[in-house]
Protein backbone atom coordinates (compact mmCIF):
# COMPACT_ATOMS: atom_id res chain seq x y z
CA UNK A 1 0.00 0.00 0.00
CA UNK A 2 0.76 3.88 -0.68
CA UNK A 3 1.90 6.16 2.09
CA UNK A 4 2.77 8.71 -0.59
CA UNK A 5 1.14 9.29 -4.00
CA UNK A 6 1.75 12.00 -5.96
CA UNK A 7 0.52 12.44 -9.45
CA UNK A 8 1.79 15.88 -12.06
CA UNK A 9 2.52 18.12 -9.06
CA UNK A 10 3.82 21.39 -10.77
CA UNK A 11 5.05 24.53 -8.69
CA UNK A 12 6.66 28.00 -10.04
CA UNK A 13 7.57 30.83 -7.94
CA UNK A 14 7.45 33.47 -10.57
CA UNK A 15 9.21 32.89 -13.34
CA UNK A 16 11.27 29.85 -11.85
CA UNK A 17 9.33 26.56 -12.46
CA UNK A 18 10.23 24.58 -9.03
CA UNK A 19 8.58 21.57 -9.91
CA UNK A 20 7.94 19.95 -13.43
CA UNK A 21 5.26 17.13 -13.35
CA UNK A 22 6.34 15.29 -10.60
CA UNK A 23 5.02 11.44 -10.52
CA UNK A 24 6.54 8.77 -7.52
CA UNK A 25 4.73 6.26 -5.20
CA UNK A 26 6.17 5.54 -1.54
CA UNK A 27 5.44 2.58 0.34
CA UNK A 28 4.55 2.38 3.71
CA UNK A 29 6.78 1.88 6.26
CA UNK A 30 9.54 2.76 3.59
CA UNK A 31 12.98 4.79 4.32
CA UNK A 32 12.70 6.87 0.83
CA UNK A 33 15.36 9.15 -0.21
CA UNK A 34 14.91 12.28 -2.38
CA UNK A 35 19.01 13.19 -3.55
CA UNK A 36 19.40 15.89 -5.76
CA UNK A 37 21.37 19.16 -5.30
CA UNK A 38 20.48 22.26 -3.85
CA UNK A 39 17.67 24.00 -5.83
CA UNK A 40 16.66 20.75 -7.57
CA UNK A 41 13.20 21.20 -6.13
CA UNK A 42 13.27 19.23 -3.13
CA UNK A 43 12.04 21.11 -0.36
CA UNK A 44 9.32 22.57 -2.56
CA UNK A 45 8.28 18.75 -2.90
CA UNK A 46 8.23 18.19 0.94
CA UNK A 47 6.50 21.65 1.47
CA UNK A 48 3.73 20.59 -0.62
CA UNK A 49 3.57 16.89 0.99
CA UNK A 50 3.17 18.85 4.50
CA UNK A 51 0.61 20.88 3.65
CA UNK A 52 2.55 24.24 3.92
CA UNK A 53 2.39 25.14 0.29
CA UNK A 54 -0.21 24.58 -3.01
CA UNK A 55 1.25 22.86 -5.75
CA UNK A 56 0.31 25.17 -9.13
CA UNK A 57 -0.93 21.89 -10.65
CA UNK A 58 -1.79 18.36 -9.41
CA UNK A 59 -2.77 15.85 -7.15
CA UNK A 60 -0.79 14.11 -4.16
CA UNK A 61 -2.10 12.12 -1.16
CA UNK A 62 -0.45 10.96 1.92
CA UNK A 63 -1.22 8.20 4.42
CA UNK A 64 -4.64 8.04 2.40
CA UNK A 65 -5.14 12.19 3.00
CA UNK A 66 -5.25 14.52 0.34
CA UNK A 67 -3.18 17.18 1.04
CA UNK A 68 -5.37 20.12 0.24
CA UNK A 69 -8.44 18.63 1.33
CA UNK A 70 -7.04 16.70 4.68
CA UNK A 71 -5.02 18.68 5.38
CA UNK A 72 -6.40 18.83 9.10
CA UNK A 73 -6.31 15.70 9.80
CA UNK A 74 -2.84 15.18 7.77
CA UNK A 75 -0.84 17.45 10.09
CA UNK A 76 -2.03 15.63 12.93
CA UNK A 77 -0.73 12.61 11.56
CA UNK A 78 2.85 13.52 10.37
CA UNK A 79 6.15 14.56 11.69
CA UNK A 80 8.20 17.37 9.83
CA UNK A 81 11.91 18.35 10.59
CA UNK A 82 12.21 21.44 8.11
CA UNK A 83 16.11 21.50 6.78
CA UNK A 84 17.09 24.84 9.01
CA UNK A 85 16.52 24.93 12.42
CA UNK A 86 13.02 26.12 13.66
CA UNK A 87 12.62 25.43 17.29
CA UNK A 88 12.87 27.95 20.19
CA UNK A 89 15.96 28.99 21.17
CA UNK A 90 15.53 30.94 24.08
CA UNK A 91 13.68 27.68 25.48
CA UNK A 92 15.49 24.72 26.91
CA UNK A 93 15.27 21.30 25.59
CA UNK A 94 12.63 19.83 27.95
CA UNK A 95 10.42 23.22 26.86
CA UNK A 96 10.68 22.62 23.49
CA UNK A 97 9.64 18.76 23.43
CA UNK A 98 6.99 19.87 26.35
CA UNK A 99 5.47 22.44 23.58
CA UNK A 100 5.40 20.45 21.37
CA UNK A 101 3.63 17.46 22.73
CA UNK A 102 1.16 19.92 24.39
CA UNK A 103 0.01 21.61 20.89
CA UNK A 104 -0.85 17.63 19.94
CA UNK A 105 -2.39 16.70 22.92
CA UNK A 106 0.05 14.16 24.31
CA UNK A 107 3.10 14.22 26.36
CA UNK A 108 6.88 13.57 26.95
CA UNK A 109 5.98 10.34 29.44
CA UNK A 110 3.50 8.91 26.97
CA UNK A 111 5.53 8.44 23.96
CA UNK A 112 8.88 8.51 25.68
CA UNK A 113 9.33 4.67 24.33
CA UNK A 114 9.29 6.26 20.84
CA UNK A 115 11.83 8.96 21.42
CA UNK A 116 13.93 7.67 24.27
CA UNK A 117 16.80 6.66 21.82
CA UNK A 118 17.17 9.99 20.37
CA UNK A 119 15.99 12.23 23.48
CA UNK A 120 17.86 9.90 25.73
CA UNK A 121 21.19 10.95 24.24
CA UNK A 122 20.39 14.66 25.18
CA UNK A 123 18.38 14.39 27.98
CA UNK A 124 21.39 15.23 30.38
CA UNK A 125 21.17 18.67 29.07
CA UNK A 126 17.60 18.85 29.19
CA UNK A 127 17.75 22.39 30.97
CA UNK A 128 20.20 24.13 28.24
CA UNK A 129 18.51 26.79 25.96
CA UNK A 130 18.38 25.25 22.44
CA UNK A 131 20.01 28.43 21.24
CA UNK A 132 23.13 26.95 22.98
CA UNK A 133 23.47 23.64 21.60
CA UNK A 134 26.15 21.86 18.65
CA UNK A 135 24.46 21.05 15.49
CA UNK A 136 24.24 17.30 16.46
CA UNK A 137 22.28 17.90 19.54
CA UNK A 138 20.00 20.71 17.57
CA UNK A 139 19.35 17.71 15.13
CA UNK A 140 18.25 15.50 17.72
CA UNK A 141 15.88 17.44 19.61
CA UNK A 142 14.46 18.87 16.17
CA UNK A 143 13.75 14.77 15.47
CA UNK A 144 12.84 13.84 19.00
CA UNK A 145 9.92 17.02 18.68
CA UNK A 146 9.34 15.42 15.44
CA UNK A 147 8.17 12.95 16.72
CA UNK A 148 6.86 13.13 20.41
CA UNK A 149 2.98 12.44 19.12
CA UNK A 150 3.83 9.24 17.40
CA UNK A 151 3.40 10.48 13.84
CA UNK A 152 2.36 7.85 10.91
CA UNK A 153 5.10 9.14 8.67
CA UNK A 154 8.16 11.37 8.66
CA UNK A 155 9.58 13.97 6.37
CA UNK A 156 13.08 15.26 6.90
CA UNK A 157 14.39 17.93 4.72
CA UNK A 158 18.22 18.05 4.26
CA UNK A 159 18.32 16.54 8.38
CA UNK A 160 22.08 16.25 8.04
CA UNK A 161 23.50 19.64 6.48
CA UNK A 162 26.06 21.03 8.17
CA UNK A 163 26.33 18.68 11.20
CA UNK A 164 29.56 16.69 11.64
CA UNK A 165 30.57 13.57 9.82
CA UNK A 166 29.85 11.37 13.48
CA UNK A 167 26.19 13.55 13.80
CA UNK A 168 25.47 12.07 10.35
CA UNK A 169 26.47 8.54 10.84
CA UNK A 170 24.74 8.32 14.19
CA UNK A 171 21.44 10.34 12.72
CA UNK A 172 20.92 7.44 9.81
CA UNK A 173 21.21 4.89 12.33
CA UNK A 174 18.31 6.65 14.16
CA UNK A 175 16.52 6.49 10.83
CA UNK A 176 17.42 2.99 11.04
CA UNK A 177 15.74 2.09 14.21
CA UNK A 178 12.58 4.24 13.35
CA UNK A 179 12.33 2.33 10.07
CA UNK A 180 12.00 -0.65 12.10
CA UNK A 181 9.12 0.44 14.28
CA UNK A 182 7.41 0.69 10.87
CA UNK A 183 7.37 4.68 10.11
CA UNK A 184 7.41 5.66 7.15
CA UNK A 185 10.35 7.89 6.18
CA UNK A 186 10.79 10.72 3.21
CA UNK A 187 14.25 12.33 3.45
CA UNK A 188 15.67 14.82 1.12
CA UNK A 189 19.49 15.32 1.42
CA UNK A 190 22.13 16.71 -1.40
CA UNK A 191 24.53 13.99 -0.08
CA UNK A 192 24.69 10.89 -2.80
CA UNK A 193 26.37 8.60 -0.23
CA UNK A 194 23.24 9.05 1.96
CA UNK A 195 21.50 7.56 -1.28
CA UNK A 196 22.52 3.96 -0.35
CA UNK A 197 20.99 3.73 3.07
CA UNK A 198 17.33 4.29 1.88
CA UNK A 199 15.09 1.46 0.57
CA UNK A 200 14.41 3.61 -2.73
CA UNK A 201 15.85 6.86 -3.79
CA UNK A 202 14.33 9.48 -6.48
CA UNK A 203 17.12 11.27 -8.45
CA UNK A 204 15.82 14.71 -8.96
CA UNK A 205 17.54 17.90 -10.70
CA UNK A 206 16.03 21.15 -11.83
CA UNK A 207 12.32 19.66 -10.49
CA UNK A 208 12.40 16.75 -13.18
CA UNK A 209 12.52 13.01 -11.59
CA UNK A 210 15.70 11.04 -13.28
CA UNK A 211 14.99 7.76 -11.92
CA UNK A 212 13.67 6.07 -9.46
CA UNK A 213 15.08 2.63 -8.15
CA UNK A 214 16.94 1.16 -5.28
CA UNK A 215 20.26 2.64 -4.52
CA UNK A 216 21.86 -1.24 -6.23
CA UNK A 217 19.28 -0.94 -9.61
CA UNK A 218 20.55 2.34 -10.16
CA UNK A 219 24.05 1.35 -10.15
CA UNK A 220 23.51 -1.78 -12.37
CA UNK A 221 21.85 0.72 -14.95
CA UNK A 222 25.15 2.31 -15.08
CA UNK A 223 26.20 0.52 -18.89
CA UNK A 224 29.98 1.96 -19.30
CA UNK A 225 33.61 1.06 -17.76
CA UNK A 226 34.39 3.72 -15.16
CA UNK A 227 37.90 5.19 -14.48
CA UNK A 228 39.48 7.18 -12.29
CA UNK A 229 42.28 9.12 -13.60
CA UNK A 230 44.49 10.80 -11.05
CA UNK A 231 48.11 13.00 -11.83
CA UNK A 232 50.40 15.32 -9.72
CA UNK A 233 48.72 18.68 -12.08
CA UNK A 234 44.65 17.70 -11.49
CA UNK A 235 43.09 20.84 -12.71
CA UNK A 236 45.14 20.34 -15.65
CA UNK A 237 44.16 16.90 -15.79
CA UNK A 238 40.59 17.88 -15.93
CA UNK A 239 40.88 20.18 -19.06
CA UNK A 240 43.15 17.46 -20.74
CA UNK A 241 40.63 14.52 -20.69
CA UNK A 242 37.99 17.51 -21.29
CA UNK A 243 39.41 18.18 -24.56
CA UNK A 244 40.68 14.30 -25.22
CA UNK A 245 38.78 13.59 -28.53
CA UNK A 246 36.72 10.17 -27.46
CA UNK A 247 36.27 11.43 -23.93
CA UNK A 248 32.17 11.02 -23.42
CA UNK A 249 32.19 12.13 -19.63
CA UNK A 250 34.82 13.64 -17.03
CA UNK A 251 33.77 14.91 -13.61
CA UNK A 252 35.50 15.51 -10.23
CA UNK A 253 35.96 12.95 -7.73
CA UNK A 254 37.88 13.83 -4.80
CA UNK A 255 41.31 13.39 -5.87
CA UNK A 256 40.17 11.54 -9.23
CA UNK A 257 38.69 12.64 -12.46
CA UNK A 258 36.06 9.88 -13.04
CA UNK A 259 36.13 8.94 -17.28
CA UNK A 260 34.00 7.28 -19.47
CA UNK A 261 35.32 6.68 -22.97
CA UNK A 262 33.05 6.77 -26.82
CA UNK A 263 34.35 3.64 -27.32
CA UNK A 264 33.51 0.22 -26.55
CA UNK A 265 36.93 -0.87 -26.73
CA UNK A 266 38.80 1.81 -25.08
CA UNK A 267 42.42 0.95 -23.65
CA UNK A 268 43.93 2.91 -20.71
CA UNK A 269 46.99 2.67 -22.29
CA UNK A 270 45.96 5.28 -25.03
CA UNK A 271 45.07 7.95 -22.59
CA UNK A 272 47.90 7.17 -20.37
CA UNK A 273 50.11 8.00 -23.81
CA UNK A 274 47.50 11.25 -24.55
CA UNK A 275 48.04 12.72 -21.05
CA UNK A 276 52.01 11.30 -20.85
CA UNK A 277 52.59 13.63 -24.45
CA UNK A 278 50.94 16.29 -22.19
CA UNK A 279 52.94 16.52 -19.51
CA UNK A 280 51.31 14.30 -16.91
CA UNK A 281 53.55 12.68 -14.55
CA UNK A 282 52.86 10.21 -11.44
CA UNK A 283 49.96 9.21 -13.69
CA UNK A 284 47.51 6.25 -12.31
CA UNK A 285 44.22 5.17 -14.26
CA UNK A 286 42.35 2.35 -13.08
CA UNK A 287 39.04 0.42 -13.68
CA UNK A 288 36.42 1.18 -10.77
CA UNK A 289 32.84 0.38 -9.51
CA UNK A 290 30.04 3.18 -10.49
CA UNK A 291 28.22 4.88 -7.54
CA UNK A 292 25.13 7.19 -7.26
CA UNK A 293 26.86 10.29 -7.73
CA UNK A 294 28.01 8.54 -10.98
CA UNK A 295 24.66 7.22 -12.28
CA UNK A 296 22.81 11.14 -11.57
CA UNK A 297 26.11 12.98 -13.71
CA UNK A 298 25.44 10.42 -16.38
CA UNK A 299 21.42 11.36 -16.32
CA UNK A 300 22.34 14.77 -16.22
Amino acid sequence: MSAIRIENIHKSYEETEALKGINLEVNEGELFGLIGPDGAGKTSLIRILTTLILADEGNAEVIGYDVVKDYKKLRMELGYMPGRFSLYYDLTILENITLFATIFGTTLEENYDLVKDIYGQIEPFKHRRAGQLSGGMKQKLALSCALIHAPKILFLDEPTTGVDAVSRREFWEMLGKLKARGITIFVSTPYMDEASLCDRVALIQEGNILQIDTPQGIVDQFDRELFAVKSARKYQLLEDLRTYPHAHSVHAFGEFIHYTDQRNDFQASTLNQYLTERGHEQLHIAQVDPNIEDCFMALM
